[in-house]
């Protein structure tokens, strides 16, 4: 793509997946920031999709769907025996069993969290505990952090088989998509240099799309990847032209003048949709934020 600042409009996430396989035939990492509502989901598994062979697949990615393999069983008629089922009948889940995981999801998760949890394979479940207290059901924020180090996890187990020889040697890309929701900033900023420092280990070997929302883990992402070349884009909705990839490489929060311009555009057109409100919301506390103002009213 020539030009820095030039804006690509793809009439669909379908020829915006191919895009993104066409930049890691190149390059190693591409990270995408886009707004939530603007399609990064569903791209993400545009791009799973495009991979599919039959049974083959060559993506592992970590989106809402990867959340949704787990769900719990609350034990409503006796409220003590509160479980997190696992799906084990996806891909997701080849060869858990016998790589026995718990030490590398544990390795992980004692960052972020202080609860401790045990794996029936048998039945495919999961329980928590905190200190004394078993059984436990812990919150949905906790809950997201344990599925998060699964998947760390089951990376780490990927990217040690230089050999390509091990159970998720089908693995060539990794999609993952807004990791750990409404991140604190601090969590946001340990999740971005674990996640960069583990796939540094497999560069070269398995290639990574990364996107969010969220800014301040993008910005991370970015500072943490940048002298391996990455290629940043900030995806947008184009209207009629259905999707906006600017590419953003050497300034990663140039975004908000790609917001700015579409919010320009959008007052001239009259075409307004509810995502342009938040758009514009961001603008304006980032800008109170900047000049001092106690809200963005002022």
């Amino acid at each position: 793509m020539s030009g820095k600042l030039k804006i690509q409009n793809y009439p669909s996430l379908w020829k915006l997946a191919v895009q993104l396989r066409a930049d890691l035939k190149d390059f190693d990492f591409v990270l995408l920031y886009a707004y939530n509502g603007t399609g990064k989901t569903r791209l993400s598994v545009e791009f799973k999709n495009r991979g599919k062979q039959g049974e083959r697949r060559d993506t592992l990615y970590f989106n809402a769907f990867t959340e949704d393999l787990f769900s719990w069983d609350n034990d409503l008629e006796n409220d003590t025996e509160r479980k997190l089922r696992i799906n084990g009948n996806s891909k997701f889940f080849d060869g858990f069993k016998e790589l026995a995981l718990e030490e590398k999801i544990f390795a992980f998760m004692e960052r972020y969290a202080d609860f401790n949890f045990f794996i029936d394979y048998d039945h495919w479940t999961v329980t928590f505990s905190r200190g004394e207290a078993t059984n436990i059901k812990v919150s949905r924020g906790e809950e997201n952090i344990f599925i998060w180090c699964v998947f760390l996890a089951i990376c780490e187990i990927r990217l040690d088989d230089e050999k390509d020889e091990g159970t998720y040697n089908w693995v060539k890309y990794f999609y993952i998509d807004d990791p750990i929701s409404s991140l604190d900033d601090n969590n946001a900023i340990a999740v971005a240099c674990d996640l960069s420092n583990l796939l540094r280990r497999g560069q070269g070997r398995v290639k990574t799309v990364i996107s969010s929302h969220h800014s301040l883990f993008f910005n991370v992402m970015f500072n943490e990847l940048k002298k391996f070349n990455p290629v940043c884009y900030f995806l947008y909705k184009g209207g009629a032209d259905g999707y906006g990839l600017q590419r953003t490489d050497d300034t990663p929060f140039f975004h908000h003048v790609a917001l700015l311009s579409e919010l320009k555009q959008v007052s001239e057109s009259g075409k307004v949709n509810t995502y342009h409100f938040n758009m514009l919301r961001s603008i304006l506390e980032k800008t109170a934020t900047f000049f001092g103002y106690k809200d963005f009213s002022d």
